[in-house]
């Protein structure tokens, strides 16, 4: 079920918007301290590097945007999935400073939307083909949570606990 969205989980009890706005900023700063030569490398053995996160989080910010616009202009619409490991076949060839950029820039114009919306807005629903019904505002929990999840990963890098 959507509600139980192992990323909408990761949230807990904490407002999803601050968290996009605190997030929006903690990444593209980690990625700026990483650097060039610490944007290769990664969180744990055989996982991404730093540059092919921040490419995930820049593609799914406009994924996930577009989702969210989708259920508000046409309720009940069929949300069409991806296969992020189709999408990250070119993310070894991605510069991580200009993913984190994108995914400020998206992050921000996402915000801009996302916190115009009312009550009535966020539980507009689509249908995921994998999951049923969600609404406009699990989405945004959802995009939350992940953030959340590809930050913890980042935080590793920085800190150097890396392969």
């Amino acid at each position: 079920m959507a509600a139980t969205h192992p990323y909408a989980q990761l949230l807990g009890n904490r407002d999803p918007l601050e968290v996009l706005g605190e997030t929006q900023e903690r990444i593209p700063a980690i990625a700026q301290a990483l650097g060039r030569s610490g944007l290769k490398r990664t969180y744990a053995p055989g996982k991404w590097t730093a540059a092919q996160v921040l490419a995930h989080l820049a593609d799914c910010e406009m994924a996930f945007g577009f989702r969210v616009r989708q259920i508000l202009a046409e309720p009940g619409v069929t949300i069409q999935p991806f296969d992020q490991d189709l999408w990250a076949k070119h993310y070894d060839q991605v510069d991580g400073l200009q993913a984190a950029l994108t995914f400020k820039a998206v992050r921000d114009w996402n915000l801009a939307l996302f916190r115009r919306l009312g009550r009535d807005e966020l539980e507009k629903t689509a249908r995921h083909p994998e999951r049923g019904p969600e609404s406009a505002g699990t989405v945004i929990r959802i995009i939350a949570g992940h953030t959340l999840n590809h930050l913890a990963q980042l935080e590793t890098i920085l800190g150097g606990k890396t392969a």
